[in-house]
């Protein structure tokens, strides 16, 4: 009777001699969605893709993409494999920019993703002092709502985002470090009559005004109008939806509409005499936001650099990240 043969301890991937070439392919068929398209990206004939991706196959023993009669499309096997390809690639090609800006005394670069608020009260000053001691490295912001920048961040098109984790998304993938709390308020244009009204000014004397509201569906709108039914009112409903800054400041100015928006953006706006914060309290505030990265990847040095800017700036823009919403809503 013959021995079983030993199993082998040598990783797959080097028996099977895959190949950087490989991956390449499979990002390409993904991004192409056909060979012939992938090959002309690769500089290669649409024979030898045709048999680096057979070879894959074999490798692997199972079909990575459906042929189609104008195209390929990735299978469940080949989606998984697409994913980790990607960060292969990316890996790689992020260790050849660490290497340069080692050797050429620069930092790199690093691309930040940020909410509203963070984007205002809290970027630009980390952003400055970062430049000041790394005049050459290169940083890209995004602003954006949190579910757009997670995403951006798991296609590694982000290397850090500055936003908030909700209920549905994946916590073993990211790592969050809370920064602050995000208390809003009641804006208006600055010579509002409501400004000069008794102090005692409550939500009951505001339901029938006009507003101008986040858009339906939000976080800050479900709070908004939850926090009316609380105070058993009927949410307002001369509304204007819209999350744009720029409209919403300009519709201030031409009327006596109302605004709700986060304490940092409109401190930011009440600073260049823009608008003005009513003296009503609201009782509703977002979630604390914080530093989001990813679990499954090291930070680069201008990344981490980042981060550590973030955090000296949040601890003199926010205090300490576990005090009370109100803390810092003073001032405006």
């Amino acid at each position: 009777m013959d021995s079983p043969s030993p199993v082998s301890s040598e990783p797959w991937y080097l028996r099977s001699r895959l190949k950087m070439r490989h991956l390449l392919l499979l990002v390409a068929l993904d991004e192409e969605g056909n060979i012939h398209r992938a090959a002309e990206v690769l500089s290669v004939t649409q024979p030898a893709a045709s048999k680096m991706l057979r070879e894959l196959e074999q490798m692997l023993d199972v079909p990575l993409f459906e042929r189609l009669p104008r195209g390929v499309r990735p299978t469940a096997y080949g989606q998984a494999l697409i994913r980790h390809a990607r960060f292969v690639v990316g890996s790689l090609a992020q260790a050849r920019e660490e290497v340069q800006a080692l050797r050429s005394g620069a930092l790199g670069q690093v691309a930040v993703g940020a909410i509203t608020s963070p984007a205002v009260g809290l970027l630009p000053e980390a952003v400055a002092a970062l430049k000041r001691a790394q005049p050459g490295l290169r940083v890209a912001l995004e602003i954006e709502n949190s579910n757009a920048l997670l995403e951006r961040l798991a296609q590694d098109k982000l290397d850090l985002v500055v936003g908030r984790l909700f209920a549905e998304h994946d916590k073993l993938r990211l790592r969050y470090e809370p920064l602050a709390f995000e208390p809003v308020c009641a804006v208006v244009r600055p010579d509002h009559p409501l400004l000069a009204a008794r102090a005692d000014l409550d939500l009951a004397a505001v339901a029938g005004a006009p507003w101008i509201v986040p858009p339906a569906g939000s976080v800050l709108r479900h709070r908004f109008e939850l926090m009316f039914q609380r105070a058993s009112l009927a949410p307002p409903t001369d509304v204007v939806e819209t999350s744009a800054l720029l409209f919403l400041t300009r519709m201030l100015e031409h009327g006596d509409m109302l605004a709700v928006l986060t304490v940092e953006v409109a401190r930011y706006y009440a600073s260049h005499g823009m608008l003005a914060a009513l003296p009503l309290e609201l009782p509703c505030h977002m979630d604390d936001f914080g530093i989001i990265t990813r679990t499954d990847r090291l930070l680069s040095p201008a990344a981490e650099r980042m981060v550590e800017a973030l955090r000296s700036a949040a601890h003199g823009v926010y205090g300490d990240p576990s005090a009370a919403p109100s803390a810092y809503s003073q001032g405006i």
